[in-house]
């Protein structure tokens, strides 16, 4: 018995590595695409091209990444193409707006997948988002958000950039206006410099410390709000929305609102790919992730990092399309979808 155990024990070894074999031959030589819901040079683009390198590496049979930009809709255009056109063989993955996989959920016609069927690899980051706004604006407090309007930039429907200010105003009373059709963060950004807009809500420190590190230190913008469900240490004097929620009901519905920051930065696959591949993809994300090389990197460009497993992911997806209608409904009207 003992050595027919041994046997069977040693047929599972030679099957694992015939599998790790077979994955590394895929990849071996290999260019993987990897799809951004985000124009260049925005938040997005920054952490996939720091970390593309070290996921890559840790990918068997090391292929090269090669980082697609497809804005469009508030990257709804992405995450349909990564639905329903992109090759299903593990060589082609996205990296998607967090509040993206929620777009169905809301009824939005323009959303043509559904996230339950897609493969979560895993998030790079979490988030807290911001409303943050241009010096000259002087929107300074919560005050000055329901008292004056707050002209904000925003990227297309399912954007955070578009879907938060709809909420806060729908549940607080705050006068933002929204001026859509900018391809990502990095045009609201130059946007905000060139006076065209006062400012974003629904953006992210992460973005910005990636991108424009010297906003905060120079005090070139204020941060009035914190759209998130607990404050951020940078910004310890500034309240976390959910501290304002008048009663359980709105609770709730930030809950549901907020769902995204817990998988910010998510890097998925197709459906259809083979779960001997994914499982590859995860482990070599888990790796890329904990590899000292990109963490030290990472903190040279001021990106945060916070790894999120992909399976997580999918209980956060599963979990948000489980809740009961009238919860669903509540906050579709609160952001306005």
């Amino acid at each position: 018995m003992r050595a027919a155990f041994l046997g069977i024990l040693g047929l599972l070894a030679a099957a694992d590595t015939a599998c790790a074999d077979a994955i590394a031959d895929f990849y071996r030589g290999r260019q993987v695409s990897w799809i951004l819901s985000a124009d260049a040079g925005g938040g997005y683009s920054s952490y996939a091209r720091a970390f593309a390198p070290y996921f890559g590496a840790h990918i068997p049979g090391k292929p090269t990444i090669v980082i697609q930009n497809m804005p469009g809709g508030g990257g709804l255009r992405a995450m349909n193409y990564l639905y329903s056109l992109a090759a299903r063989d593990g060589a082609t993955i996205g990296l998607v707006h967090s509040g993206v996989p929620f777009a169905p959920l809301y009824g939005i016609k323009g959303a043509q997948f559904d996230p339950r069927a897609m493969h979560w690899i895993g998030s790079i980051a979490t988030a807290r988002g911001i409303c943050v706004a241009w010096h000259t604006a002087k929107m300074e407090t919560w005050q000055d958000l329901l008292e004056r309007e707050f002209v904000v930039g925003g990227s297309g429907v399912g954007s955070q950039m578009e879907t938060i200010p709809a909420m806060l105003n729908k549940l607080f009373g705050t006068r933002m206006k929204v001026i859509s059709g900018y391809r990502g963060s990095n045009e609201i950004y130059l946007a905000m410099e060139r006076g065209e807009v006062q400012g974003r809500c629904g953006g992210l420190v992460s973005s910005i410390n990636s991108t424009r590190p010297d906003w905060f230190a120079q005090r070139k913008v204020t941060v009035p709000i914190q759209v998130a469900p607990r404050r951020n240490p940078q910004f310890p004097q500034v309240p976390a929305i959910v501290e304002l929620a008048k009663d359980e009901r709105t609770r709730r519905i930030l809950d549901l609102a907020l769902a995204a920051d817990d998988m910010d930065r998510p890097i998925l696959a197709p459906p259809g790919v083979a779960p001997e591949r994914v499982t590859a993809l995860r482990a070599a994300f888990h790796a890329a992730m904990n590899d000292p090389e990109f963490i030290a990197q990472a903190a040279k460009q001021h990106l945060e990092i916070d790894e999120v497993a992909g399976e997580t992911i999918a209980g956060i997806i599963e979990r948000a399309y489980a809740l009961p209608p009238d919860v669903v409904k509540a906050a579709q009207e609160a952001i306005q979808y």
